[in-house]
């Protein structure tokens, strides 16, 4: 029942939001395009900070291969909805429709990631493997159309994955662990963002159409926050080479924690505050879990974990009211703000609120 009830309140937001009579728009490729099926054109959009997408909806040509470069699963949601929301300052969400990536193969991927990383040997020693890190993760492709009389592809976005810590084993021992300076990263990131442009314009339909591509920094494979976006560049249509790059200022922050207490205090006390309050209501708690996304130092969305134990339905409705006065009193700042309650079952509520929304909204899932 409550997985019915929860299902049948998305329905009714979604239809309530929905406009009356319209309907999805199909469109008709043209004869010569090399992605020659026809294309429904979603009338509804859940924000400006998403895209549409193109129905029927088309896997991504290196399906899965994501999951198994990418160790941290953190990570691969931050590379995934990082390279759409940069993608927001080039391809206008108004004009453009998302598409997973249809050109650079599975094949294609595993072979351009073997083959500009060192090619280690078996036999390596601890020395010659810390010399040589293999530092080049992942291509993650995102393909932006423009729909008028037929779907045509308009613009591409490249992520670059690179680990900030290189994991190795040799014939004697292991694993070590090797850091890798954001420095010498971003350096060897650069080189193959030519490359993997030079091979995206071998295909007709890239070959004059804007790419944007952006580094990618992971995080090492246990850690409950992701990593960030470090540097992006724009790339004109048909132009062959990478001329600038831009340096970008992305944190991603786990609270509570020794590097958040030195470098965000004023979060880190507010939401020790929120804990301390919380504390006070609720016997059975045991504190929270927070993540924090800064850009240009300016906190941009908040989330947080509470979990706890309930013994009936009435006191999750209480803690939930409880946590939501608290949430529209303090966290009045120009940034998202989302609050999950869990039990050790499932998710029980969740409040959010956007940065330019009046009140907090909440939802019981029960």
């Amino acid at each position: 029942m409550r997985k019915i009830a929860s299902l049948l309140i998305i329905l009714i937001l979604l239809a309530s939001c929905a406009p009356e009579n319209a309907e999805n728009e199909i469109v008709q490729p043209e004869e010569d395009t090399e992605q020659g099926l026809a294309s429904i054109v979603p009338t509804y959009q859940l924000s400006d900070h998403y895209y549409k997408t193109v129905l029927p909806f088309r896997p991504s040509a290196a399906r899965g291969v994501i999951t198994g470069q990418v160790a941290n699963r953190v990570d691969i949601y931050e590379m995934e909805r990082g390279l759409q929301r940069l993608s927001l300052e080039h391809f206008d969400p108004e004009l453009y429709y998302y598409d997973e990536g249809q050109y650079l193969s599975r094949n294609t991927v595993l072979r351009l990631i073997d083959e500009l990383n060192p090619q280690r040997k078996r036999d390596w020693s601890e020395e010659q493997h810390r010399e040589n890190p293999r530092v080049f993760s992942h291509i993650l492709e995102q393909n932006y159309v423009h729909v008028d009389e037929s779907v045509e592809l308009a613009g591409v976005s490249i992520g670059i994955a690179l680990k900030s810590v290189y994991r190795f084993n040799t014939e004697e021992a292991g694993p070590y662990f090797e850091y890798i300076p954001e420095e010498e990263m971003i350096e060897k990131g650069k080189e193959i963002a030519q490359v993997v442009l030079e091979r995206l314009r071998s295909y007709e339909d890239v070959r004059s159409v804007p790419v944007m591509i952006a580094l990618y920094r992971e995080e090492e494979r246990s850690s409950p926050v992701p990593g960030r976006f470090v540097a992006k560049t724009f790339v004109e249509g048909s132009n062959m080479l990478i001329s600038n790059w831009e340096e970008l200022n992305e944190d991603n922050v786990l609270f509570p924690s020794d590097y958040a207490r030195d470098n965000y205090p004023e979060t880190n006390g507010l939401l020790q505050e929120f804990g301390q309050k919380i504390a006070e209501y609720f016997p059975n708690y045991v504190g929270y879990v927070g993540h924090g996304f800064y850009l240009d130092n300016q906190l941009r969305s908040l989330k947080i974990k509470i979990p706890i134990e309930f013994n009936g339905a009435s006191e999750i409705v209480g803690f939930t009211q409880y946590v939501y006065g608290i949430v529209k009193n303090s966290f009045t700042g120009n940034y998202d703000i989302e609050v999950k309650i869990e039990s050790s079952r499932q998710i029980e509520s969740i409040i959010f609120k956007r940065f330019d929304d009046e009140e907090p909204t909440v939802h019981i899932l029960q």
